[in-house]
């Protein structure tokens, strides 16, 4: 039987290649969007393409209630959950004293409150205390949360660090109870998340002096890490954060 994966905010980007990575290596895969839809199709079409199991499930993964349907249709349509990884997020780019209270709450729903709601909902399900068998949970950092505001802002960074504690602090509650807990922390990464910030070009150009190994990097570089922690490979590593940001 498959082992069954769940990817927020997948459509695009890195959890795009996250779920088209695991659905290569054998993962039944829940390839969740928000508003992406078309892509989200294109994803789970690539990975049947290919010989795999997929499917699209919408859900605001900064809803507490849509999280809750969202891991019901995982339980119905796909099975028992093996894998979280919490990606869903935003960039968000303004100074503060320039805040704009609205954005700022809508930051934190994307970026924190979602990681809270799925692993909610993840814990009951693969928690041994609950009748689990166990599982793991992969956090999305970014660098921003140890270089602060290099990412788009006070407010990006902040929801960032949060993740860094919310991920350690996850991963003490639950160790004993079948689940690891890490995260990734990508550094800068050709996904369209930097769109607002002057696109690729800028941030290919930002990279060949900022970044040690003088690149960008890819979000398959990513995936590739989020693979492993999520692989009995990484079997003794619990509550890290691997950087995949070429030395930066």
């Amino acid at each position: 039987m498959k082992k069954v994966m769940l990817v927020t905010g997948a459509g695009r980007g890195i959890g795009a290649q996250i779920a088209l990575l695991a659905g290569s290596r054998g993962y039944a895969v829940a390839v969740n969007y928000q508003n992406s839809r078309d892509a989200a199709l294109d994803v789970v079409r690539q990975i049947e393409a290919s010989g795999g199991t997929a499917i699209a499930l919408q859900a605001n993964a900064g809803n507490s209630a849509e999280v809750t349907r969202l891991f019901g249709e995982v339980d119905a349509q796909l099975g028992t959950l093996d894998v979280l990884v919490n990606n869903a997020g935003i960039l968000a780019s303004y100074r503060v004293d320039a805040l704009d209270e609205d954005n700022l709450r809508k930051t934190f729903e994307a970026n924190v409150f979602s990681a809270f709601y799925c692993s909610r909902e993840a814990v009951r399900r693969m928690s041994t205390a609950h009748g689990g068998r166990g599982g793991v949970i992969i956090n999305v950092s970014s660098v921003a949360a140890r270089m602060a505001a290099v990412a788009g802002g006070t407010v990006y960074s902040a929801s960032k660090g949060a993740i860094d504690s919310f991920n350690l602090s996850l991963a003490k509650e639950v160790g004993l109870e079948g689940i690891r807990v890490n995260a990734v922390r990508p550094g800068l990464i050709d996904t369209e998340i930097h769109a607002p910030r002057g696109g690729l070009d800028k941030i290919r150009e930002m990279a060949k002096t900022g970044v040690p190994m003088g690149r960008s990097g890819s979000p398959a570089e990513v995936a590739e890490a989020v693979l492993w922690l999520a692989s009995d490979a990484a079997s003794y590593v619990h509550g890290s954060v691997l950087d995949v940001a070429g030395g930066r």
